[in-house]
């Protein structure tokens, strides 16, 4: 049974959605008063733990530390530069078959998973 989504959680939900990338919390604060939805900073940080932990909004940290947010739509993998950050997406995915097996191995609901390979762009290799 998923828990029912708060009104500030519904908004940031439609910003993810529609934007179809990955925000840090900051930008998604900014993004919400942009488009006329003003709500706290700590309401944003709030509502994303709450959607992390009902399995709706994934979180990646950066090289540069920084925690960026999108809404689980399919995995998404990422070859990550440690030198100036650029983040390229990939549709390659061996860990479908082991997610599988965890499920059933240790009754264990698999919400997303991540796979994150880091190293130098072509630009700064």
């Amino acid at each position: 049974m998923k828990a029912q989504r708060t009104r500030s959680q519904e908004r940031i939900m439609a910003v993810l959605q529609s934007l179809k990338r990955s925000i840090s919390a900051q930008d998604l604060y900014i993004e919400l008063r942009n488009r006329k939805q003003d709500m706290g900073l700590a309401t944003v940080y709030r509502s994303l733990e709450a959607l992390k932990i009902q399995g709706e909004v994934q979180v990646r940290t950066l090289a540069n530390g920084e925690s960026v947010y999108s809404s689980i739509q399919s995995d998404r993998h990422h070859l990550t530069c440690v030198n100036c950050g650029v983040s390229i997406p990939i549709d390659e995915c061996p860990v479908h078959d082991l997610e599988r097996q965890l499920e059933q191995s240790h009754q264990f609901k698999v919400f997303y998973h991540t796979l994150e390979f880091f190293g130098l762009c072509q630009k700064c290799h």
